[in-house]
């Protein structure tokens, strides 16, 4: 059930919020026309998340479904909205389009530490993608964008590619190093377990206090909630999720396990009496499109 007001009666927001409809869409099997892309992430500015990634600049071929991003930005309404938008590139030619958009606040990057995934998801390598982060960097520093860099099996991969948290902390060391503000760690086909989740945030927030460290998770009926316990008691403020728990990447295993369902942070929140800042009435009305358009 979704909460049918703000989750408290307190001021502000304990939370920064990324709404993630582009991740619901990417994978998903049947066309959704220009105009029902718009509606909906109109739809979603007005509730009042703290970011929007609301679509990306990557190869159409490997992700036709949002190709049509180039024509649903300058459609977008921004007015009146707290939210800023993002959208993820896979490389550096990606990247120069994005930043052409004065819509666009932050470009997204995924950067996995998995080798195997690394390959699948952008055809690089990891050093590789190491240099496309410093020049997609450089470019958002030009271009008065900001970037924001997803460690994509950050806890755990299925392809059997060495992993253990120091691994994922290592990588997170690097990439401030390189001057990334904001860095979420990404469970990209929903396997992070309680011990793994609470031993990377307990090291992170306090290493990087000036440093946003997130959480993407993927996440099942049986777990969403463990994930929310364990990450927000060890630290973690900065959460992805899309409405009706949508999505996954269609880059990773065939069987793919869905976003954080928005309405469960939602109720989460609710139960935890943390202050979300946002317009219920106005999530309530796009969780209607997102019933229409996601059949």
């Amino acid at each position: 059930m979704i909460p049918t007001d703000n989750s408290s009666g307190a001021v502000g927001q304990a939370i920064t919020l990324v709404e993630c409809p582009r991740d619901a869409m990417q994978g998903w099997p049947k066309m959704i026309p220009v105009s029902d892309k718009v509606a909906y992430l109109n739809s979603l500015l007005r509730v009042g998340f703290d970011v929007l990634d609301c679509g990306s600049f990557v190869s159409a071929k490997a992700i036709p479904q949002l190709a049509d991003t180039k024509e649903v930005l300058p459609q977008l309404d921004c007015s009146g909205s707290k939210s800023k938008l993002l959208a993820i590139v896979a490389n550096t030619r990606g990247a120069e389009e994005a930043v052409a958009f004065d819509e666009l606040s932050f470009l997204g990057f995924p950067f996995s530490i998995s080798e195997t995934f690394q390959l699948r998801n952008t055809n690089k390598t990891i050093a590789a993608s190491l240099q496309q982060v410093e020049e997609i960097q450089n470019l958002c520093v030009r271009s008065g964008k900001a970037l924001t860099v997803y460690i994509s099996m950050g806890f755990g991969n299925p392809y059997g590619d060495a992993y253990n948290a120091d691994v994922a902390i290592h990588w997170v060391e690097k990439l401030v190093a390189m001057g990334i503000k904001t860095i979420a760690m990404s469970d990209t086909v929903g396997i992070a377990q309680a011990e793994t989740i609470d031993y990377i945030f307990k090291q992170l927030v306090p290493a990087f206090p000036d440093i946003e460290i997130g959480a993407h998770f993927h996440a099942s009926a049986k777990d969403w909630r463990m994930k929310l316990d364990t990450s927000f008691d060890a630290g973690c403020r900065r959460y992805d999720t899309a409405l009706k728990g949508i999505g996954g990447c269609p880059m990773a295993e065939d069987e793919l396990v869905g976003n954080m369902a928005t309405e469960n942070l939602a109720n989460w929140c609710k139960d935890r009496e943390i202050p979300l800042g946002i317009d219920m009435e106005a999530f309530w009305q796009a969780m209607q499109i997102a019933n229409r358009i996601f059949l």
